[in-house]
This record gives C-alpha cells, sequence and structure tokens, in this order.
C-alpha cells in the first residue's frame, strides 16, 4: 500500500508500539493524554509475557517497554498499568465476571491504560476522538505504525460492545490490537482495535475474501473507563463565535475569565493558564476535549450563580443564548462527564428497565419514523442526548426518557427510582430547564405510562431484491425486523426467480416468522435507485391453499426503500424526519426533470420531508435519486399519470393524516382502485410509495460459522 496521506500525520504524532520482552511488537497504543496510553488490555498481557486472557491487574512493579516510531523512533519509554483503569477481557457485561472461555463469541472489556513513567517525546500529541459513523472508512496501522501495513476497514454494525469492521484492503493479523482505528475524512480516532475473524477452512470466504476486524468504539471506552480524563476532540468549527460572543457579555472582566479558566482546567484535568488565561483559551480548553462544552456551561452558571443576585440564571436572555450557541457548538453532548457517569450508574441498577427499548423511543421521539436500534438503557440515553426538544416542548428527550425509566423503575419498587428523579432535577436546573415543566411532564407520564408502554410496534419483513435485466428475475435476501429487537436474515434466494417465486417467499416469511394473523406486517423492498419504479405491489400469488389471489399491495402496505442510500445524506435526512409534523409537501412536476432545477426546489424547502413527485415516467428514476441525495424520506407518485390535477389529488390524499398512517393510507386506495375495476381512473392504480430512512437497512450477510482471534 502507497504512504499515508497527510492528513494521517496527526495519527503518526499519538500513535504508540508496544514492544514485548524482546523488544519486538506485539501490539500497538494511542497516547491520550500527556500522562496515558490507552491500548487493548491483552496487548499488556503479551508485553509482559503472561497469558493474554490474565485477567489479575500486572503488578505496580511491572514496566511495559513502548515506542513512538513518528516522533523518536530510537527512544524507548518505560509505563506502568493503571490499576484503576485495568478491565480485562471477560464473558459478560458485568465487570468481574471472570476471562473469556475458548471459543466464545461475546467479549467484554479488554482495555488498558499505561501511565507513562518519563514525558512523551518531544512531538508527540494525544488523540483526538470521535463516535464511530456509519459509512466512514477507517485505517489501522500494524504494531510498528509502518504505513506500508497500512489496512482499510468500513463499519458495518455494532453487536454489544464491539464493532464490527470489514476490512477492505490489507489483512488483520496479529499485531493490529490495541492500536487506533483512524477516520481519515474527520481525522479523529473513533475505536481501538482488539479483535479480527479469521476464516475457517471450508467457509464461504475461506478463499482470499477480506477479513472482519472487531474494535471497542468511544462510547464503550467512556463506559468502561470512567476514570480516563477527558479525551480530545478535534477543533470545533460552527458556532464557536456565537458561543464566544455570549461569553464576552457574560464574563466581561479579566478576573471572571481567568476564575471560571481555572475552576474548568480542574475539572477537565488540563494545566491552567493562569494569567494569561483569556475568553479564547477559555474556549478552546472547552472544545478540546470530550463533554467540555456542557462542563463549561456549568462553570460559567456556578461562577455567575456565586457571584450575581438571587435568582440567576432565571429570566436571564444571555444565559439562554450560551445554551443555544453550546448545543451549536456541541449538538451531541449535554451532560458534563460526571453527569452521564451519575446517570450511567443508575441506569445499571435499573433491572430489566430495557425491555421495552422500541416503546420508550417512540413515546420520546414521536416525531422521528425511523427509530435507530439500541442496545440497552445506557445506550438509548446516550443515543438521546443528541436530540433538541420539539418547537413547544420544554423538556428535551434525553431528560423524558430518564423520567419515564424511573417511573417504570417505581413501579417495580426499585429504589434507584428516586435518585434517577433527583438526577433528573438537579441537571434540569443546569440547563435551564424550569422545575414545573419538568414536574408537569413527569405527572403527564405517570398518568399515560401504562398504555403508551405497551403499544407494540408493528413487525416488517423487508426484502433485499436484485432484478436481472430487463426486470422479471430476481435474486433476494428477506429479513424480519421487529419491535423486540429481533432482526435476523430468514430466506435467500441465490437463483433466479419470477416475481410470483419471491412473494411466494414472502408469504412464507409473513406465516412463519411474524405470526400474519396477529399482526399486519409491513413489507419493505430495498431496491437500487435504478429501480425504484419497480411495481412490487401489484406483484401477487395464485392458487395458494389459504388465500387466493394474495396480492401484496392490497393485503399489505407495501413501501419501496432504497439500497443506494448513503451516509452523506444522513444530515438532511434528519432534519426533514424530524420535521415530518409540521413541514408542508413539495411538488416536484415535468420541471423538475432538470437535475439542477430539481436540486434547487428541494434546496429551498430544506425541511419537507415529503416529496409528491408528477413526472412522466421515463424521467421517474432520475427525480427520485434527486430526492434520496436531497435526504427527502418519503415520495409518493403516479406510476403514469403526471398531470397537475393527479398532483392535486395525491396532495389531498395527505391531508389530515400523520405521517406514520401514508403507507396504510396508500394500501387503502390500492385496494378501492381493485375493488373498482370499471373505473380505470381511480388514483389508486399504479400508486407508488418510496418511505425511506438510512436506518434499519439489511446489513451484509454474515459468514458462518465465526471464528474470533486476538490480532
Amino acid at each position: 500500500m502507497s504512504a499515508s496521506l497527510p492528513s494521517d500525520a496527526a495519527l503518526h504524532r499519538s500513535f504508540v508500539s508496544v514492544l514485548g520482552p524482546d523488544n519486538g511488537f506485539v501490539g500497538a497504543a494511542v497516547l491520550v493524554d500527556d500522562l496515558f496510553v490507552l491500548t487493548a488490555a491483552h496487548v499488556v498481557n503479551s508485553a509482559l509475557g503472561r497469558h493474554r486472557f490474565e485477567a489479575v491487574a500486572p503488578p505496580p512493579h511491572a514496566l511495559v517497554s513502548l515506542r513512538m516510531r513518528h516522533v523518536d523512533p530510537d527512544r524507548i519509554v518505560s509505563a506502568r498499568v493503571e490499576p484503576t483503569m485495568w478491565r480485562p477481557p471477560r464473558s459478560a457485561q458485568a465487570p468481574g465476571s471472570g476471562p473469556v472461555p475458548a471459543g466464545q463469541t461475546q467479549y467484554f472489556g479488554d482495555l488498558a491504560v499505561l501511565r507513562l513513567g518519563e514525558p512523551a517525546p518531544h512531538g508527540a500529541e494525544p488523540a483526538a476522538f470521535l463516535p464511530e459513523r456509519e459509512g466512514h472508512e477507517v485505517i489501522g496501522l500494524w504494531a510498528s505504525g509502518n504505513a506500508l501495513t497500512t489496512l482499510r476497514a468500513l463499519p458495518r454494525a455494532v453487536a454489544e460492545s464491539w464493532i464490527a469492521l470489514d476490512v477492505i484492503a490489507g489483512t488483520a493479523s496479529e499485531g493490529y490490537s490495541g492500536g487506533p482505528l483512524w477516520d481519515r475524512e474527520r481525522e479523529a480516532v473513533v475505536g481501538i482495535v482488539v479483535a479480527a475473524h479469521i476464516p475457517t477452512s471450508g467457509t464461504a470466504d475461506s478463499s482470499g475474501s477480506p477479513s472482519a476486524l472487531y474494535a471497542i468504539g468511544l462510547s464503550t471506552i467512556e463506559a468502561e473507563l470512567p476514570d480516563l480524563p477527558p479525551l480530545a476532540v478535534p477543533s470545533a468549527g460552527q458556532g464557536r463565535q456565537q458561543l464566544l460572543s455570549v461569553l464576552e457579555q457574560l464574563l466581561p472582566g479579566g478576573d471572571s475569565v481567568r476564575a471560571c479558566e481555572a475552576r474548568l482546567s480542574a475539572k477537565l484535568c488540563r494545566k491552567s493558564a493562569g494569567q494569561a488565561a483569556d475568553s479564547h483559551q477559555l474556549l478552546s480548553l472547552a472544545t478540546g476535549v470530550r463533554r467540555g462544552v456542557p462542563e463549561l456551561v456549568d462553570v460559567v452558571r456556578e461562577y455567575l450563580v456565586d457571584t450575581s443576585a438571587a435568582g440567576f440564571p432565571a429570566g436571564n436572555p444571555l444565559w439562554d443564548q450560551l445554551l443555544r450557541a453550546a448545543r451549536v457548538v456541541s449538538p451531541r453532548e449535554t451532560l458534563t462527564g460526571q453527569q452521564r457517569r451519575d446517570l450511567v450508574g443508575l441506569l445499571v441498577r435499573c433491572d430489566g428497565g430495557d425491555k421495552d427499548l422500541t416503546g420508550l423511543l417512540r413515546v420520546v421521539l414521536p416525531y422521528v419514523d425511523e427509530l435507530p436500534l439500541v442496545q440497552g438503557l445506557v445506550d438509548a440515553t446516550d443515543l438521546l442526548e443528541g436530540y433538541d426538544q420539539p418547537d413547544g416542548r420544554l423538556v428535551p428527550p434525553l431528560l423524558q426518557a430518564v423520567v419515564r425509566i424511573g417511573l417504570m423503575a417505581a413501579a417495580s419498587t426499585n429504589p434507584v427510582a428516586q435518585d434517577l428523579d433527583a438526577w433528573v432535577d438537579r441537571v434540569a436546573v443546569r440547563l435551564g430547564i424550569p422545575a414545573a415543566a419538568v414536574d408537569q411532564y413527569r405527572q403527564d407520564a405517570r398518568q399515560s405510562s401504562g398504555s403508551r408502554h405497551t403499544t407494540g410496534v408493528v413487525p416488517r419483513i423487508q426484502i433485499e431484491l436484485l432484478p436481472l435485466d430487463p426486470g422479471h428475475r430476481f435474486t433476494y435476501q428477506i429479513w424480519v425486523w421487529t419491535g423486540e429487537g429481533r432482526h435476523e436474515i430468514v430466506q435467500v434466494q441465490d437463483s433466479e426467480v419470477t416475481s410470483a417465486q419471491v412473494v411466494d417467499g414472502i408469504r412464507a416469511a409473513l406465516r412463519t416468522e411474524v405470526q400474519e394473523h396477529t399482526d399486519r406486517a409491513q413489507v419493505e423492498f430495498f431496491l437500487a435507485p435504478a429501480w425504484l419504479r419497480l411495481e412490487v405491489d401489484t406483484w401477487q400469488l395464485t392458487g395458494d391453499d389459504d388465500e387466493s389471489d394474495f396480492f401484496l399491495g392490497i393485503t399489505r402496505r407495501v413501501v419501496l426503500r432504497s439500497s443506494g442510500r448513503t451516509r452523506d445524506s444522513y444530515a438532511g435526512w434528519r432534519r426533514r424526519t424530524e420535521a415530518l409534523g409540521s413541514s408542508r409537501p413539495v411538488v416536484l412536476d415535468h420541471r423538475s426533470i432538470n437535475s439542477v432545477v430539481a436540486q434547487a426546489q428541494l434546496e429551498s424547502a430544506p425541511d419537507a420531508g415529503i416529496v409528491v413527485m408528477c413526472c412522466e415516467q421515463k424521467h421517474q428514476s432520475r427525480v427520485l435519486l434527486q430526492c434520496l441525495q436531497a435526504g427527502v424520506h418519503t415520495v409518493l407518485w403516479h406510476r403514469q399519470d403526471h398531470d397537475p390535477e393527479t398532483a392535486k389529488r395525491l396532495l389531498d390524499l395527505l391531508q389530515g393524516i400523520s405521517h406514520a398512517d401514508i403507507p396504510e393510507t396508500v394500501r387503502l386506495e390500492r385496494a378501492r382502485a381493485l375493488a373498482d375495476p370499471d373505473c380505470l381512473t381511480h388514483h389508486g392504480r399504479w400508486l407508488s410509495l418510496l418511505y425511506d430512512g438510512p436506518d434499519h437497512r439489511p446489513p451484509p450477510f454474515a459468514p458462518d460459522p465465526w471464528a474470533l482471534t486476538q490480532p
């Protein structure tokens, strides 16, 4: 592989090689602080000549040899394991569950922090960290740090506490463990390598196909190592000037700035600038580390409460501006590090509180059509921290969720409920949320929790359809997805079949996987953009024993989704999805067949999540692709008619219904058209629906069996 890109210079300044007893390379690590190095626990065990799954922390006198090849290749630095931050590999979520048994496929832990015994070499810098994002390619360096041994990988899925990645260039072998996964595009570390999938003889991928890599992501690192100092992040961009302007008004004197800078430095375990501190340095200190901006807000509030009149910050417009600017600079972080640690400590005591995560998310995120998959209460609250409260709601989704978790805990007589309520009350004050608003929400949630948490989520049958030109024969994979967290493949068809055989497979999955007589499952076809006009809703199965004429689009809510979505459209999709309840549909007519015009129309309505497409059939694929690139969630169109009257009828169809009811409304219109065969102009005929979003796409087919080893 060619030499690394210039953007990898920051990675090289923080990359650390871990040496074994004979000074050979046994793994890698990353500098996270002036004093600390982060790596995998099994790498430390190997460096000390111990069994790699040894659970007992190394003795205090045990020294690990490190080298930073890119800043001082000849110098060896010694380090000791920090006892409070030793997390050996284990077989269960809870610490202390013992080492990993042979062949166990669910791993937890495997983290260690080393304290340097001497200053890091000149030129070394702590790494910047960011959460992993789907679709962002990452690289890893072998233990030596040599760019010629770089491998490239693409995140696939999050499983338990690990991130799974497909290796797309290079080979995952021994020596990558403990090293950082580097996101070149965002110039940040997104995880620590811990294991690799080595194909076994006789498996489908044993003939040279790329293997899989496994890493521990940022959220798990912070959850496993609460004593780790705040990790650095890339420099913030948007909103800095807004935040700086408000700070200069709230802290007009040098003494006030220096007092806040000293207090913030202590909280973030950073060295204070003393008399040299100013507003710029105060802001840079906050934006340079994880959860630094929430810490800054908390420090400023504490200072102003101590020095201002009683009652601050109630009613202070500058305080409201500070909170808004902080959310722009740090959109995914609301809580300080201590507040987050307190919450995680309470959530792990909520026995059985994660049984209805989908119902909980549905209640606090009613405007989000496609709910993300989460694993446990800790994961759910970490996700919710990135959501702002919609207009007209004073309590943000994160606090709404914790209030409801507290009510569930109280219903099971779990004493942690009182602590959860106290946590909400304390955090609400620091976020400028009136106590009366929290009390009212808690009262409303108490009255409605019984009924709303019992509402289930309609299951889905998902078909990844691969048409073969000219679109009359197909291969496919069928997945089942339920609100209880099940998401797995149930059928694979590799040989070419007709549409009737596809429907037969769907019918079988409906009968055996989702109990058709109980739930009216939604059927979702995943298609490449070029095939989105495929008339799958008209497919049928005849001669069935139980039902003759099983029409997909009549008996089921059939929608199209695109397999061509990318993470580049995620920001637009999220913005438009959050505004589905308030935005108006956009009509793209014959003028929109020009991609420049279509792009301009969509950009002029940045919050519109629904599009009514009304153009000739030969141009529909082009317009649909424009909608996907803009992040549009829902497109409704007629496959044959494209006159203004058709557009008006489709707009009328959307009036007075919620977004979640659109698939059922379209199904009913198709049924009405079928029931009136003499009326050839009924707009239910050839009515098609793209009901899309980047979440819940069937993942790549996993190799079987899996054989995990430590690289």
